[in-house]
């Protein structure tokens, strides 16, 4: 990744630190409502493979999607609004932490339920192949969900159709409080698998954004020329318990402690580096993020709730809310 490239990734990885830094805080001062579940410390995982994306490509999201959403497109303020259930929100406060959504980017959503969202992107991926148009579509998820049926079942039917759909597996080693370890007999929960369908599977270091552009760029290479999905695993940890009310005591400190090491945020300053560009020219980065998330904080609280008659809106296609046999 040249240069100007890999400090403006750092740059993105570095708001949607801040964004979430900032959702915690409003959470704790009682301005953010239900729970959020944070994807600090997953940063690169969802900036890379953007990077290696096209505009009108696909991506769908767990309920740890803040990052992927920012990626896409969608702003700090639009987040964090949506978190505080303003009109501003990036779904106009219909959807909240876990529902994230921003279409016009190809940001498909945000789904709560584990592993529901994998379907959907091999069903994308089949619209995109019907329509001729080179599209990918990406779903991104927790090594938890490759415990669950619809893993597989996506898997096998993307095979068998050679669709254009890439698999990222965001292992961060924990589904909710279980170790993955505990309860799946392969060291690799989402590669190893891959292989029983018939598709290549890869593990990279989710917290190296350049690693992970790479790897998600040859892949989406591969399937746009019609030799179908791929699974990618990329290892990661999160900084924060799997939500809000969860103190992630269960996680070894010496664990903890290695991985914060790695920090995503850290590699990338470290290729800078290495690459001459120099502290100044970083601490302008960080100034610019800063100042980015600051003013989102500021204009989503000062933002209105949302109307009650938009209520039954956005329910149906056509904007109406009535039912349909």
């Amino acid at each position: 990744m040249e240069p100007a490239r890999l400090l403006d990734a750092y740059e993105r990885m570095n708001v949607i630190r801040r964004t979430e830094k900032a959702a915690h805080d409003l959470f704790l001062q009682g301005l953010v409502k239900g729970t959020t579940h944070l994807a600090s410390g997953q940063e690169a995982i969802a900036v890379g493979a953007s990077a290696a994306l096209r505009p009108d490509d696909y991506v769908f999201a767990t309920y740890r999607g803040h990052h992927h959403a920012l990626a896409r497109g969608a702003t700090p303020e639009e987040c964090l609004a949506e978190l505080m259930s303003r009109a501003t929100g990036l779904c106009g406060a219909k959807g909240g932490s876990m529902h994230l959504t921003k279409a016009a980017t190809g940001m498909l959503g945000s789904y709560a339920i584990v592993g529901a969202h994998l379907p959907m992107a091999v069903g994308a991926a089949w619209s995109a192949r019907l329509r001729g148009t080179e599209q990918l579509a990406v779903a991104f998820f927790g090594d938890g969900a490759t415990n669950i049926g619809a893993f597989h079942e996506s898997l096998n039917l993307a095979a068998v159709w050679k669709l254009p759909v890439l698999f990222v597996c965001e292992n961060n080693l924990y589904m909710e409080y279980t170790p993955i370890a505990d309860v799946t007999a392969v060291p690799r929960p989402a590669a190893d698998r891959a292989p029983a369908h018939g598709i290549p599977g890869e593990v990279v270091d989710g917290n190296d954004v350049v690693a992970v552009e790479e790897a998600v760029g040859r892949l989406a290479r591969r399937a746009r020329a019609g030799d179908g999905p791929a699974v990618l695993e990329a290892e990661t940890y999160r900084h924060f318990g799997h939500s809000r009310s969860d103190p992630a005591a269960y996680r070894p400190a010496e664990e903890v402690e290695r991985w914060l090491k790695h920090d995503p945020l850290d590699l990338a300053r470290g290729r800078l580096a290495e690459l001459g560009v120099g502290e100044e020219t970083v601490a302008e980065a960080d100034e610019r993020a800063r100042a980015v998330v600051d003013r989102a904080v500021e204009a989503a609280k000062a933002a209105p709730p949302p109307d009650p008659g938009e209520a039954l809106t956005d329910v149906w296609a056509d904007g109406g809310a009535a039912w349909r046999t």
